[in-house]
């Protein structure tokens, strides 16, 4: 089967200054797009599946930064941002004086079809950890999951992020009938991970990034409740 993939690219490029997106439009081929950096005083750059291009000769200026930032919702503590409706995540960086001089702008895509590999575990009712490097995809198989379970299973997605279901009080159709509680900020995702199972009498929690004790410890109770539960971690084995 091959796989349906969205990824509102438009969205993204129109917060994008003009003369960058029209350069992305011309180096972007089918789905490669993996993510554009532009860094205050440098040249701006497109990440693809398959090495970097340089999009400008001219280096980014202060105004195309605000040109960005005030196209986007309002950066949390964890300095990452997004735009409504969509799965794309913004990231800066900040100088000492909490300026922003610095933007990583990742595609979100939604793709239909990738859970097939996992399809019989999900389905056990076993709880499942997806181990990887940053940009292998277990966001995106998380987001799958969400979907495919909710068809006929309670799910509640953890989102600390905003990066499974996206950005925005509405969620994105890619996690299905899943409902979606949003984290004010990363330390307090083991709080919303435990409220979801008082308070939400879920079959299944999603959660993403799980990389701290306190976290690892409510995925446990959660399992001790009889809830399954589908997490992400960054490692390799």
């Amino acid at each position: 089967m091959q796989n349906k993939i969205t990824d509102d690219l438009e969205a993204l490029l129109s917060i994008i200054p003009p003369e960058i997106s029209e350069s992305i439009r011309q180096h972007n081929h089918g789905n490669d797009l993996l993510e554009v950096v532009m860094d205050l005083g440098r040249t701006p750059e497109a990440r693809f599946l398959k090495g970097e291009v340089t999009l400008s000769d001219r280096e980014v200026s202060r105004e195309e930064i605000d040109y960005v930032v005030s196209r986007v919702s309002e950066f949390t503590s964890d300095n990452r941002s997004g735009i409504e409706r969509t799965l794309h995540r913004i990231s800066c960086i900040r100088n000492r004086a909490r300026e922003i001089v610095g933007l990583t702008l990742r595609v979100g895509r939604a793709v239909y079809g990738t859970v097939d590999i996992i399809g019989d575990l999900l389905e056990s009712g076993q709880s499942i950890l997806l181990l990887g490097r940053p940009g292998v995809g277990k966001t995106t198989l998380l987001r799958e999951s969400a979907r495919v379970l909710s068809a006929h299973k309670r799910v509640v997605v953890v989102d600390t992020a905003n990066e499974i279901g996206g950005d925005g009080d509405i969620p994105h159709p890619a996690i299905g009938r899943a409902r979606r509680m949003q984290v004010a900020t990363p330390e307090f995702q083991h709080e919303v991970m435990i409220e979801a199972v008082e308070n939400h009498m879920p079959e299944v929690i999603i959660i993403d990034e799980i990389g701290r004790e306190l976290e690892a410890a409510a995925a446990r109770t959660i399992a001790e409740r009889g809830v399954q539960l589908v997490g992400t971690a960054h490692g390799n084995t």
